[in-house]
Order: C-alpha cells, then structure tokens, then sequence
C-alpha cells in the first residue's frame, strides 16, 4: 500500500470519513472533489500554481483524442516490463492521462498497487479525479514528495520538474524512473507555423545520480492535426500558448491542418541497491 504521508511530521495519513489524519493530529480536508492540499503555506507563495483550467481542458481533448497515444504506450510497455511491483507514483500528474494508462498497464502485468498522483495544480487534480477515481491525490511539489521513504516502485515524472534525490528517497531499492523528455524537433511544425524563426529544443542530457540507465526510446512520428479547434488545443495545452504574442497566436487560427513532428525521448532507470 502507498499511503500519502503528513507534510508537517512526516507521519502516514489514514482516512477517516472525509479526512486524512496522521498520528500526532494533524488533519487534511478531502477535497469534495477527491483530491488533498498537503502543500505547505511556505510553498504556496505565487498566484497560480501549474496548469490553469484553460491548459486542464486543452490537454485533455488532445491526449483523449489519441495524438500522444505512442507516448503512452511506451510507458506502459516500459512499466509491464521493468517494474519491480504495481506501487505506482506520478510525480507531476497532470490530468491523470499517463497515470491511470500506466497503472492499468502494472495491473495487467500482474503488479497491482496503488496509484498516487502528485501535482501543483488544483485544476488538473480535479480533471484527474474524475478520469481514474481509483487514484490517490494531492496537491504537492515534486521537491517534497509526500510518501514515505523506500514506498514506490514506480516513479512516473513526464514533462515535469523533476527532484532526483526526492525520486531516489522515494523509490525502492531497484525501483524503477520513468520518464518523458522532449527531444529536438518536437512540435517543430507547431512552432514553424507561429514563430518566424523556429528553434530547436535543447538536446537531452538527463542522467540522474543513484540511478542506473535500463533503456532509452525515442517515440518519434509525424502528426496531422486538426480541426483548428484541435490545433489550438495542442497550441494552449504547451509552454508556448502563455509565451507568445497576439500577432503570432493569431496565425495559428488561421490554420485548419497542421503537420507537426512528435519526439520524445523516454528513459527508464533503475534506483541503485
């Protein structure tokens, strides 16, 4: 079982009726939306944390509409074949899209656990709640991770900040990281279609310390996108949309097809013994 832990003590939560309570008292409030805030005031100084419901929706249009379907696949083939156990945390969870896919995967492997999803964002833990109610969920930076130590099998951190040492504390001995990195022509067509000059994005250099590489996929393809409501959906749902100005946003909605590259590197690790 992998139990949500208090971010006061460090004490395991227990549920009781429509809250999570540690042994030295300190109690958390069940979102009636199934998910708890176990961030501490001290992290939660800015506006907005993570993905607003703008960013929630588009994404989860385009991910259900299958684009990243290769993505999600190589994960969970990734996950059936190297994990160790089904306890499964997701940290950076988004909307729950690679989560619950992943999880299903262990379970059809013979590997069952719970499911804990991780993310800043009220907003994309209330869209995951309702993709996959099975999850556990919380609202948590991956620099403070709150379950035990030695308590996962499976880290999952996809196109999210990443904290190896909070991912090595977490993990098994022999537990397995997984995760996503776009690679360098990734959405290429997207940007050529936007900016004047398009960039590449940097090449990946992830090797994390304690962890041995197991095995590197690239998912590369070729994706046409639309209708234009899609192209926009893809268009919010990446760190591009709240970066770029009007004029070059508005060449986008001109657009009622888009070819765009898919690209990215997914790398599975193993935490040292």
């Amino acid at each position: 079982m992998l139990n949500l832990t208090c971010p006061v003590c460090g004490g395991e939560l227990m549920r009781a009726e429509r809250t999570l309570r540690c042994a030295k008292g300190h109690c958390y409030d069940i979102a009636k939306q199934n998910y708890v805030n176990l961030r501490m005031r001290s992290q939660s100084s800015k506006k907005r944390h993570g993905d607003d419901q703008l960013m929630v929706r588009a994404r989860q249009r385009f991910l259900d509409a299958g684009w990243y379907a290769p993505l999600r696949d190589a994960l969970c083939a990734l996950a059936a074949e190297y994990a160790g156990g089904g306890e499964l945390l997701d940290a950076g969870c988004g909307e729950g899209y690679y989560t619950s896919a992943v999880r299903a995967a262990l379970t059809a492997a013979g590997k069952d656990g719970d499911a804990v999803g991780i993310d800043i964002s009220r907003t994309a833990l209330i869209a995951a709640a309702k993709r996959d109610t099975s999850l556990k969920l919380a609202v948590a930076g991956v620099n403070a991770l709150p379950v035990p130590d030695a308590s996962a099998d499976v880290v999952l951190n996809i196109f999210a900040p990443n904290d190896d040492a909070e991912f090595a504390r977490v993990l098994r001995p022999g537990g397995l990281l997984l995760k996503a990195v776009p690679l360098e022509r990734h959405l290429f067509g997207l940007k050529a279609a936007v900016y004047d000059k398009p960039y590449l994005n940097p090449a990946p250099d992830y090797a994390p310390e304690g962890f041995a590489l197991l095995e590197r996929r690239d998912v590369v393809g070729e994706i046409t996108v639309a209708p234009q409501e899609m192209i926009e959906a893809l268009f919010m749902m990446t760190p591009y949309y709240y970066k770029t100005g009007a004029a070059d946003q508005a060449k986008l909605r001109e657009l009622r097809s888009l070819t765009t590259e898919i690209a990215f590197g997914v790398l599975a690790f193993r935490r040292d013994k």
